[in-house]
C-alpha cells in the first residue's frame, strides 16, 4: 500500500504566499485546506483556486483547517503571528507546524529589524511546546512566481531541531522551488527571516519581483 501524502493546512491561505503554495501542492496531489479567520473567505478562495487548477482545494476557519491536517503551514503577517498560534494550538498536538512568518515591520520592510522577542520560529516553539514539532521555511520564496503556477527559481532553507521533520518539509519545498536544503536547527531560522528584508531591498534596487537565494557547492542530486 502506497504511503498517503499528508494533508496540508495553510493558515493565511488566502494571502499571496499561502495561495501560491496551495496552488503547487494541490497540483502535486496533496490535499490542501486553506485556513482563515473568516471561514467564508477561506471557502470562497478555495473554490476559486479549485476552478483555476482543476483540483479540489477546501477552505475553513483556522482552527478547523489545522485540526484536519497533518502538517500546518503558517504564513500570516508578523503582527498576527502569536495570536494565530494561540488560536490553533489546541489542534496542533503531535503535528508538524511550519512557520513561514517573517518579522517585517512596515514601513521599513527593506531594513532588517529583529524583534526583541526573537525569531518567530523560536517563539512558535516556545508557545506551542514540545508536543508540536516546529520547522521553519519558505521565507524567501517569491509569492508572485508561485501564484503564476511556476516553481520559484531559488533554494528554500529548511530549519528544525528534528531532522526527520526537516526531511518532510524539504520534500514540500522541492515541489514549489528549485530544491529544499537543510539549514540546520531552528535557531538558525533567524538568518533566513532577516534575509527577506535584504531580498526586498534587492528587488527594489534592481526592479525585479523575485530575487532569491541559491546554495552553491552541493551535489546536483543532493537536496538533503
Amino acid at each position: 500500500m502506497e504511503n498517503q501524502k499528508p494533508v496540508i493546512a495553510i493558515i493565511g491561505g488566502t494571502g499571496e504566499l499561502g495561495s501560491g503554495l496551495a496552488r503547487l501542492w494541490a497540483v502535486a496531489g496533496y490535499q490542501v485546506v486553506l485556513g482563515s479567520r473568516d471561514r467564508d473567505r477561506a471557502r470562497s478562495a478555495a473554490e476559486g483556486l479549485s476552478r483555476q487548477i482543476g483540483m479540489a482545494v477546501t477552505g475553513d476557519d483556522n482552527h478547523t483547517a489545522a485540526q484536519s491536517a497533518n502538517i500546518v503551514v503558517v504564513c500570516v503577517p508578523y503582527s498576527n503571528h502569536d495570536a494565530i498560534l494561540a488560536e490553533i494550538r489546541p489542534a496542533l498536538s503531535g503535528k508538524i507546524l511550519v512557520d513561514a512568518v517573517v518579522p517585517l515591520v512596515p514601513p521599513k520592510v527593506a531594513t532588517v529589524q529583529l524583534p526583541t522577542a526573537g525569531s518567530p520560529a523560536l517563539v512558535a516553539q516556545r508557545l506551542l511546546g514540545a508536543e508540536v514539532r516546529v520547522a521553519s521555511a519558505f521565507h524567501n520564496v517569491s509569492a508572485a512566481k508561485l501564484r503564476s503556477g511556476a516553481k520559484a527559481d531559488c533554494d528554500v532553507l529548511v530549519f528544525s531541531d528534528d531532522v526527520a521533520v526537516r526531511d518532510q518539509v524539504v520534500d514540500l519545498a522541492n515541489v514549489v522551488a528549485t530544491r529544499g536544503v537543510h539549514g540546520g536547527v531552528l535557531a538558525n531560522s533567524v538568518a533566513a527571516e532577516a534575509l527577506t528584508s535584504v531580498l526586498i531591498a534587492i528587488n527594489r534596487r534592481y526592479k525585479t519581483p523575485g530575487a532569491g537565494i541559491r546554495i552553491t557547492g552541493l551535489p546536483v542530486s543532493d537536496v538533503h
